[in-house]
């Protein structure tokens, strides 16, 4: 980042750490094969996000934290379910329920208690039983991975830090199309919303949570 931009920054007062709480919970976004496959016209090669997840998967297991993997599913034949979403991406019409695309990547270590949560848009709060059921759990800090860093990550993370959690964003732990939108979103959230942390810190985190 330039010296003007650092300046910039600095005087607004950001990029500051908010922590960890004592009680978190793992989000996977969107690790489904729409996105982590690259023969389908919205995925890419996200083998290593998908393996570092399942990492993170394993120790939310170990540390006996709440998993949930996100997924975006269409129900219409048209996607109108998607909102005005579906004009600006005519390609989410192929993540139909019951189709390969929607299905997470089976790659991913699921266990019984881990939950499966529909979406229709790129948080994972959005009209979603997801801030119920964090709440229910007495859920303090969001740790969110998967895909992608520039949208639903990102959205997922505003959303953390608006509805009162401490958003936590493994570094080596998201991922994205191109690397600008990727490095860009990952400064962004880090100054403004949450802490964006070296996967390995996280990994150590989820496996012994302070509760």
């Amino acid at each position: 980042m330039s010296d003007d931009r650092e300046r910039i920054y600095e005087r607004a007062g950001m990029d500051n750490a908010i922590g960890y709480g004592d009680s978190p919970a793992l989000v996977v976004v969107d690790l489904q094969k729409g996105f982590t496959d690259p023969e389908c016209a919205l995925g890419g090669d996200l083998t290593a996000v998908v393996e570092r997840a399942g990492r993170l998967i394993e120790a939310a297991h170990a540390g006996d934290v709440p998993v949930v993997l996100t997924r975006i599913v269409t129900d219409h034949p048209e996607g109108a379910d998607l909102g005005i979403w579906i004009e600006k991406i005519p390609t989410l019409d192929v993540l139909a329920a019951g189709g390969e695309w929607a299905e997470l990547d089976e790659r991913l270590p699921r266990a019984d208690g881990d939950y499966r949560l529909d979406k229709k848009q790129a948080s994972a709060f959005h009209e979603t039983e997801l801030d119920s059921m964090l709440t229910a759990w007495d859920v303090d800090t969001v740790v969110v991975s998967g895909c992608t860093t520039s949208g639903c990550i990102r959205a997922s993370a505003v959303d953390a830090c608006s509805h009162g959690y401490r958003p936590i964003v493994p570094e080596e732990g998201v991922g994205d199309r191109a690397e600008g939108p990727h490095e860009a979103n990952l400064f962004d959230i880090h100054s403004k919303y949450g802490d964006v942390r070296p996967l390995e810190e996280v990994l150590t985190y989820l496996e012994a949570p302070p509760q």
